[in-house]
């Protein structure tokens, strides 16, 4: 089913060969995004009404960047990883608080990932102090505790599960394993992606221990889900299917009875090639309507005319306020 009335708008936009991975939204409206096959960090300026922004480089990593996580206002952690040579993998931390377009960026490394690690990809916090982190080639899901002043951290597995990891056929045409991750702080639930296996799943949290609480639970499939973000008013996920083109409302809870319903990319639209990332606007936009989107291109798996386009961040407005699933009779 596809939903009407969802508005994309190109905010801005990076030459055809980019592979953007991963969005995160700062308190002023601004856009960090993520590079993957450059291994760059990039600052969108304030998206403006009927024109492209012109992004400014922030800072080159030593290994592709993924996940961008804020702890706290205009403090950040990049999870970095040689996903495609000898898999060194770190968490870096960005600080923004002081920083001002044209002055350097203060990064830090905060951890070495301890082996065996293959590929970091999504992440997201449980508390401010702790950050998971998913491997899509080894299927687990990574604990970083920060320290109190958040420069170094301590990683351990915090859970491994067969339905994350990449099957034999999908390794061959580098479609992960578990991908997307993101956590429902009122219902303690975390849910993750398994983009391979076409799985939309979510396992409970204890709030006091922030270990697993129990076996994860199949939320939905058949999709090639890739990153999300949570509505969880509305009860339900906004999930970019990266190789499939379209952004879906999926619901977060599996015994609702709702259906999965795609927002855009139904009929095909050129803007919205690879869709990567999803991202919730701050301030009176971060009220489940207004969402950020990065795209690749088509460079991952390219359009049915086989011609890749350029690399958007797009401004998604859902003109009918947030879709909900949450019963009415409650």
């Amino acid at each position: 089913m596809s939903l009407p009335n969802a508005k994309l708008t190109t905010v801005a936009q990076f030459p055809v060969g980019y592979f953007l991975e991963n969005v995160a939204v700062r308190a002023d409206g601004s856009v960090l995004v993520t590079a993957l096959n450059k291994k760059e960090l990039w600052y969108v300026p304030t998206p403006t009404q009927g024109a492209l922004v012109q992004p400014v480089l922030l800072h080159t990593f030593d290994q592709p960047p993924f996940d961008i996580i804020e702890t706290t206002r205009d403090v950040f952690y990049v999870d970095t990883s040689n996903y495609l040579t000898n898999h060194a993998s770190s968490l870096q931390r960005v600080d923004l608080r002081h920083w001002e377009p044209g002055m350097p960026v203060p990064v830090q490394l905060v951890l070495k990932f301890p082996f065996p690690v293959f590929a970091l990809n999504g992440a997201d916090l449980l508390t401010p102090n702790v950050i998971l982190v998913v491997d899509s080639v080894a299927g687990l899901i990574w604990r970083v505790d920060l320290s109190a002043d958040g420069m170094k951290g301590t990683a351990r597995v915090w859970l491994k599960e067969p339905d994350m990891k990449p099957t034999v056929f999908s390794l061959l045409k580098k479609q992960p394993g578990i991908n997307g991750l993101g956590y429902a702080r009122k219902s303690h639930f975390l849910y993750y992606t398994s983009t391979a296996r076409r799985l939309f799943m979510r396992v409970r949290v204890d709030p006091t221990t922030l270990n697993p609480a129990d076996t994860p639970e199949l939320v939905a499939h058949g999709h090639q889900w890739d990153d999300f973000a949570i509505d969880e008013h509305a009860g339900s996920a906004y999930i970019t299917t990266h190789r499939e083109n379209t952004i879906q409302c999926v619901p977060l809870d599996p015994h609702s009875g709702q259906v999965i319903q795609t927002v855009a990319g139904v009929p095909f639209d050129e803007r919205l090639i690879g869709p990567s990332s999803f991202a919730w606007g701050r301030g009176e936009e971060g009220n489940g309507s207004i969402a950020y989107v990065t795209t690749d291109g088509g460079l991952t798996a390219p359009p049915p005319d086989g011609v890749v386009r350029p690399a958007n961040v797009l401004r998604l407005e859902l003109l009918h306020a947030s879709l909900s699933f949450i019963d009415s009779t409650e």
